[in-house]
């Protein structure tokens, strides 16, 4: 980071992202291009939808908290209910594996996404057989190499 920042979910200007079935958006709290050792983000799902996919992180630990709304997750243990005021964090590694949904038929879910952020990190995405790589220089989705 470099510099002090206040920010409030409800004022941020976000960017809507749409991959894989996924509809959210996020509003950086920690600007990408300052992020170094963790990011901070806002991200808002409506009904119906969910965030990123079902994912797991090589090395990075992640916490979600819900500000509003009602959240499903689905862990490798089942699908978790959350609600305002709750978190939930995910240690690196298949047993991290993940997904957030909005619950409501209605109301839209707001959360704090704040994780670890390492030079180089590689995410899983086992349902669609793809993985994330991003490192300094670069960032693609690629096919998870054959087993």
């Amino acid at each position: 980071m470099k510099k002090l920042e206040i920010k409030n979910h409800q004022k941020e200007k976000g960017q809507f992202l749409a991959a894989n079935g996924a509809e959210f958006t996020v509003k950086e709290i920690i600007p990408a291009a300052d992020v170094t050792k963790l990011h901070a983000n806002f991200v808002e799902v409506e009904p119906g939808h969910f965030a990123y996919g079902y994912h797991w992180h090589e090395l990075n630990e992640e916490v979600f908290y819900i500000i509003s709304g009602t959240a499903a997750v689905r862990t490798q243990k089942g699908e978790e209910i959350l609600r305002a005021g709750d978190a939930i964090a995910f240690p690196a590694g298949p047993e991290g594996s993940h997904v957030i949904r909005n619950a409501s038929d209605t109301e839209k879910l707001v959360y704090l996404d704040i994780g670890a952020e390492s030079p180089l990190e590689v995410a899983h995405f086992p349902e669609i057989n793809k993985m994330l790589v991003v490192g300094p220089r670069t960032k693609g989705m690629t096919d998870e190499p054959a087993q």
